[in-house]
């Protein structure tokens, strides 16, 4: 498989790859015919996607869509780490023909931009201080304790503590699990809300906080992860889900994500791209 890593470049930097790449940007069919590799789009996010020290796109979003593109006969393949807010951006001004690293299927994602079927599903949680002093669980125990909490910029958790009653002022909006675990490490945020895989990798890696349980929050906080396309691109999406339809859950992409601890819990079950939409 032919595959590049690009970095995140500068906003001057960007701009000009942008205008640069214009002839170019269009369908993922007029991509593919003429040559060009199929630009993935992602955010440095553990479990989900992320670089790994060789400059590999890892993750097991990622593994699953690079998986899916090469049972397709799609081996020509790029991809770019940006920030989580950049990523429906991203592709929407066509610098990315798909965008990975654990979007989940929401409402107002879907409005924008059209999903794969789910490959996966997770529940969110809350990092807190180690002992969690405030005795947090919930968006409710936060609402009630007039805590602050810290989410990514354009996080599911935002809409979430907003749906729970969280004001603006009780909610710090960050990059990143990165900016999330500084924040309650220095005491600027007594939580941070995240998917259950994101707090999981740092609790483990930092004895300074601790995991909250993902059950004590609503049910409605489930949710189901695709993989993003524009909506120009709906031929080419359903071939992708053809072949997802065969990918997802078989023991080859199992044994893929395995080291991400991604089990059959994991995966979506019987629910669909239509009906996520609708219902979250």
């Amino acid at each position: 498989m032919t595959f590049k890593l690009l970095n995140t470049l500068g906003a001057a930097a960007v701009a000009a790859v942008a205008s640069s790449a214009a002839a170019l940007a269009g369908p993922i069919d007029d991509r593919i015919a003429a040559g060009e590799p199929l630009r993935i789009g992602f955010s440095n996010i553990p479990i989900w996607g992320y670089p790994d020290e060789n400059g590999d796109a890892k993750g097991f979003v990622n593994e699953i869509a690079i998986g899916i593109l090469k049972k397709m006969g799609h081996d020509n393949v790029e991809a770019t780490v940006t920030d989580w807010g950049g990523l429906i951006p991203g592709l929407q001004a066509n610098r990315y023909d798909l965008i990975t690293g654990g979007l989940y299927i929401l409402n107002s994602r879907c409005e924008n931009i059209s999903f794969s079927e789910p490959i996966a599903q997770s529940g969110d949680a809350f990092i807190v201080p180690a002992g969690n002093p405030k005795g947090i669980q919930t968006y409710q125990d936060i609402l009630a304790a007039e805590a602050v909490l810290a989410a990514g910029s354009g996080y599911n958790t935002v809409e979430a503590a907003k749906k729970e009653g969280l004001t603006d002022a009780m909610i710090m909006q960050v990059p990143g699990p990165t900016e999330m675990l500084a924040a309650v490490k220095a005491g600027r945020a007594d939580a941070a809300g995240m998917t259950y895989f994101e707090a999981a990798h740092l609790a483990n890696s930092d004895a300074a906080v601790d995991v909250t349980d993902p059950s004590a929050l609503p049910e409605w906080t489930l949710n189901w992860v695709g993989v993003g396309f524009r909506d120009t691109d709906g031929d080419f999406l359903a071939e992708f889900n053809k072949a997802l339809a065969e990918y997802v859950g078989s023991e080859e992409m199992m044994q893929a994500v395995a080291q991400y601890g991604y089990t059959k819990s994991t995966l979506p079950g019987g629910k669909t791209t239509e009906w996520t939409c609708s219902n979250r």
